[in-house]
């Protein structure tokens, strides 16, 4: 049940915190949001792990968009709700940032205590051999293949994706892994993919080492986050929640407030 307190009273009163962050944490950065404040998508949902790894013109769409789109993600930089998190963990008061975010603006911002639930956009993994390379490797791979699309310009999209709506994407060129050509793909959790069990282990033994939880910009709509919630309801260990709009867990919440994650937590800065 939501108490009326203060977000910053509820920090002051828990000395170590899990704090997952969501989509609503970097949007301050420039990078979209996908749901709006009902929780219900903005736009189509992501393209399923299924369909990238089952279809080549899946994959030739998706890296013609991510072309695009992979330059704003990559000029993004901490807003002050990322800063506010360093600081609180620079205070000694956080056990764990657990983010549902792919962009590493935690690390940039300076937490070092992070486990990135659905993994880095910086990174390209082999579907075949594992190998991990640089996604900006891959960008400049790209644009050698496919010169003629890099003069396009698309609306930004959540992670790097762009909008590209009617564009024919039969003539791009996707390379394939240099050491055994096999299926290259985001580093990160696709819808219909699975959060490696070793990443979900290690946040909870996290959240078991708290003593209260906070979310910062996340509607929780995705099990792999709401599941966190449960685990500490069931614990009996507070849950603050940062969001504006509707949550999945606002029947377990602990204290609510509905700001913009940066005006919240500026009271650390």
């Amino acid at each position: 049940m939501i108490e009326t307190s203060s977000l910053q009273d509820f920090v002051d009163r828990h000395r170590r915190l899990f704090v997952l962050t969501g989509a609503g944490c970097s949007t301050g950065s420039g990078i979209p949001d996908y749901r709006d404040a009902d929780g219900q998508w903005k736009r189509p949902q992501p393209v399923t792990f299924q369909a990238f790894m089952g279809d080549e013109k899946t994959r030739r769409r998706y890296w013609a968009r991510s072309l695009i789109g992979w330059r704003r993600i990559r000029r993004a930089r901490p807003n002050d709700a990322h800063r506010a998190l360093a600081r609180l963990e620079t205070m000694g008061r956080i056990e764990l940032v657990l983010t549902q975010n792919v962009d590493r603006l935690h690390q940039a911002a300076g937490n070092a205590r992070v486990i990135d639930l659905h993994g880095r956009i910086d990174l390209v993994r082999c579907m075949d051999c594992e190998l991990r390379s640089p996604r900006e490797e891959l960008q400049d791979e790209l644009g050698r293949l496919n010169p003629g699309w890099l003069d396009f310009d698309a609306a930004e999209a959540p992670d790097g994706d762009s909008d590209l709506d009617g564009a024919d994407f039969s003539s791009f060129r996707v390379p394939s892994c240099r050491r055994c050509g096999g299926v290259l793909k985001p580093d990160v959790v696709f819808f219909g993919e699975s959060v490696p069990r070793d990443r979900v282990d290690a946040a909870a033994r996290g959240l078991d080492e708290a003593d209260a939880m906070l979310i910062v910009g996340s509607s929780l709509m995705v099990y792999s986050g709401f599941r966190f919630v449960q685990r500490a309801a069931s614990a009996g260990k507070p849950v603050a929640a940062v969001n504006l709009g509707r949550t999945r867990a606002d029947a377990l919440l602990t204290l609510k407030t509905e700001q913009a994650c940066e005006a919240a937590l500026a009271f650390l800065l």
